[in-house]
């Protein structure tokens, strides 16, 4: 049964109501006393389901699956009085092929583009195998034009920043910590099994390939080649990395942090057993 409305809920001027129940983290946007419930929201003519949602806090990135009156409905559905509407957050973990997702197909290869504000986030995606774009340097504009063009996911601490309409995916991180911010990731997008630790250049995001040890020589110390014999190197900047003691204390730090990586990802690709330090390469 829905919740007697509140005073908050009198929609005033407006010539129509509908009731919105918003489910589980949908409803960090919302004020306290709307949370978890049902409640009436104001509107005048037809407006676009989409438009409501916004208008009551909550980004349309965030949004996976809207039902009107029970029917799964897209962004454009208009707004009657009297509709009663639910709005679900992203379904990562469950199967609803057969309803209406407000979102082109899900994005199964995950690829995330980062605001200004979480480059260390950046930093540990990258170090755990995922396509991770970040600049400190991005504006909005370009954050939307780059998730738009390459569809990628954005991750942000600004709300305003998923309502742009042309933003289809994306999450406004609840956490501040970055250790927390990642480990909030790996849990909204279900993430766990697809850990590749070491795969990636933290610092330009460019894929590492194994390089041959031969092929090392005069690219890294003299001393590192005497106690090396694996090293991997990144495609975009050049970097070469070999086993060491930098990513231990990253490992440990992911441990502290209680982030439960899947057994099979514990392990680094055989080219790159381990630990790791980087050196940019002499060109």
């Amino acid at each position: 049964m829905p919740s007697k409305p509140s005073p908050r809920d009198n929609p005033g001027p407006a010539q129509a109501v509908a009731e919105f129940r918003f489910y589980e983290e949908l409803n960090d946007f919302l004020p306290p006393e709307l949370r978890k419930r049902t409640f009436s929201q104001g509107f005048n003519g037809t407006p676009a389901v989409k438009d409501v949602i916004e208008a009551i806090g909550v980004p349309h990135a965030e949004v996976d699956l809207v039902l009107i009156d029970g029917e799964s409905v897209n962004f454009s559905r208009r707004l009657h009085d009297g509709n009663r509407v639910a709005v679900y957050p992203m379904f990562e973990r469950l199967d609803v092929a057969p309803l209406t997702r407000v979102r082109p197909r899900p994005l199964r290869r995950t690829r995330f583009v980062l605001d200004v504000h979480l480059g260390t986030l950046a930093r540990y995606l990258r170090l755990l195998g995922f396509d991770t774009l970040y600049r400190n340097d991005y504006d909005d504009h370009e954050i939307v034009r780059v998730a738009h063009e390459q569809s990628r996911i954005i991750l942000t601490r600004d709300k305003g920043l998923l309502k742009h309409r042309v933003v289809t995916r994306g999450r406004w991180m609840r956490h501040t910590k970055p250790l927390e911010q990642l480990r909030e990731t790996l849990a909204a997008f279900d993430l766990t099994r697809s850990v590749r630790p070491f795969t990636r250049c933290a610092v330009c995001n460019g894929s590492l390939r194994p390089l041959a040890q031969r092929k090392a020589i005069g690219l890294v110390p003299v001393r590192v080649l005497e106690r090396h014999d694996k090293f991997a190197r990144c495609t975009l900047c050049g970097r070469i990395y070999w086993p060491g003691t930098h990513t231990a204390r990253i490992r440990k730090a992911l441990e502290g942090a209680a982030i439960d990586l899947d057994p099979a990802a514990r392990e680094a690709p055989s080219h790159f057993p381990g630990p790791a330090k980087a050196t940019r390469s002499v060109r």
